[in-house]
């Protein structure tokens, strides 16, 4: 689990292609302070696992679902990538609870600097615009940010300075493409609803012990 707030910009260092995968070397400092092979480390808010910590970075595979779902089949050495170490349970959530499962990659669209912010306009794939509210949470690149305004294929979020300054999105342009995870708790509350789950009076109160919901099974869901 992590929490949206980028703690270094990292660099893809190489890309190996694997069998129906790639295995990313990422250059880094911060984020290697007690991280250990297996650990989770949010690249470009794709969760991955440390493979082997190596001089001054890390390696990690992707697997083929991730680089068909994700912005990192576009990966190339060089590329400055968000990173984030897990969040531990004493810490702060400085964010909003983020998975580092990618829904889905939007497009930027518009880029509106001002004084003391800039508007950035994103598209928004079709089927994920219905979790997009106003002054709701979203995850771009691995960035918590507050959503604007939301239409039916767009939003925009608001950067201020900080956020260009210790992320990738200030060095976006308009056409690049970014993962794009919204708030996993809007996707749970759909999931009841469609299953028709309600609140009836009555309903639960037995003694026998807590009444099952139906749907609520775990899933494994790619990253």
């Amino acid at each position: 689990m992590f929490t949206g707030i980028v703690e270094e910009r990292g660099t893809v260092a190489s890309v190996e292609p694997l069998s129906q995968a790639a295995r990313l070397e990422v250059g880094a400092s911060l984020v290697l302070q007690g991280t250990r092979p297996g650990d989770s480390i949010s690249v470009n808010g794709v969760c991955l696992t440390v493979v082997e910590l190596v001089d001054a970075g890390f390696t990690a595979d992707v697997m083929q679902e991730t680089l068909v779902r994700t912005s990192l089949a576009r990966a190339v050495p060089g590329a400055l990538v968000n990173l984030e170490r897990a969040v531990r349970a004493d810490g702060r959530l400085g964010g909003h609870l983020v998975q580092g499962h990618v829904d889905g990659t939007g497009v930027i669209r518009e880029i509106s600097p001002s004084e003391n912010w800039t508007l950035m306009r994103i598209s928004v794939p079709v089927g994920l615009e219905r979790y997009v509210a106003q002054k709701g949470s979203i995850t771009v690149d691995g960035v918590s940010l507050t959503v604007v305004d939301v239409r039916d294929d767009w939003f925009t979020v608001s950067l201020i300075p900080t956020t260009l300054e210790q992320t990738t999105l200030g060095s976006r342009s308009v056409g690049e493409v970014v993962n794009l995870e919204v708030d996993v708790i809007a996707k749970y509350v759909e999931r009841l609803l469609a299953q028709g789950v309600g609140l009836q009076a009555g309903e639960g109160s037995s003694h026998e012990g807590p009444a099952s919901i139906p749907g609520a099974e775990g899933r494994d869901d790619p990253r």
